[in-house]
């Protein structure tokens, strides 16, 4: 019995890198291809196996969860949590992959930055709510959020969040950022904002949530940033995200991040 697009993606990471058997994963669950966008590895199963024999020699111990996985026909959006050598290291990882007709991984894109402190609300980076309801609206949360992306994100308009999110419910795990629209309105007026958004690359959804990876910029540095966001009655209440600087292009291992 063939494997969904989801199951794929996740085998990749547990019995790959958790379980350390790279090229039996990559074998097993990657399609006639498999182009990677994760900038230090190379692509094709080769550079998928080359890379995480090291990673896993220099990191005997790792405990990996996959908090939130999302299947949109054949894309998957995957939310981990990576703590590796006892905590030593411990990262936060979105990821995202395109699939073939079997269901076989043949694209792969992520953002990954290291895993912060709760932030003022209490909130950490993969902490609330996993559970996938409401797969009745996944096309119209997608819709939603698809709009609130180009009209506030792109286009800047402040005076329009109060059309996406729930004035009234806005829970917020980014690291620097409590609850509430209200610091997040300041920041979107602001006309000298250092965070601006350029293009969504990607939107995967399923029934209550929608990730996006996007092409954004912090000042002059040029950004891979995912957004998670969930929806209840039509409307953005909780968002979590991810963010990473896209490095210069002699750094590449492959064709880079998008």
């Amino acid at each position: 019995m063939s494997l969904t697009p989801r199951e794929n993606a996740e085998a990749l990471y547990m019995v790959g890198i958790r379980d350390g058997h790279p090229r039996e994963a990559v074998a097993a669950h990657t399609g006639d291809r498999y182009t990677q966008h994760s900038t230090g590895v190379g692509d094709g199963q080769e550079g998928f196996v080359a890379f995480f024999d090291d990673f896993i020699a220099r990191n005997p111990k790792r405990h990996i969860d996959v908090v939130r996985s999302l299947q949109d026909g054949p894309n998957v959006f995957i939310h981990a949590f990576q703590s590796l050598n006892d905590g030593e290291m411990e990262w936060v990882t979105t990821d995202f992959f395109d699939s073939d007709a079997d269901g076989k991984i043949v694209e792969h894109w992520d953002v990954i930055a290291a895993m912060a402190p709760a932030n003022t609300s209490g909130r950490t980076m993969i902490d609330g709510p996993t559970e996938v309801t409401d797969l009745d609206r996944t096309e119209a949360n997608k819709a939603h959020v698809a709009a609130f992306m180009q009209t506030c994100l792109i286009e800047g308009q402040a005076d329009r969040l109060g059309d996406f999110i729930n004035e009234d419910q806005y829970l917020q795990h980014n690291a620097q950022v409590g609850d509430g629209l209200e610091h997040f309105r300041t920041l979107l007026a602001d006309p000298d904002r250092k965070l601006t958004y350029q293009e969504v690359f990607m939107l995967v959804g399923e029934g209550n949530f929608v990730a996006t990876l996007n092409k954004a910029r912090w000042g002059d540095q040029d950004l891979c940033q995912v957004d998670l966001f969930r929806l209840e009655d039509g409307l953005i209440v909780e968002h979590w995200d991810n963010s990473e600087p896209v490095p210069p292009q002699a750094e590449w291992a492959n064709s880079g991040k998008f």
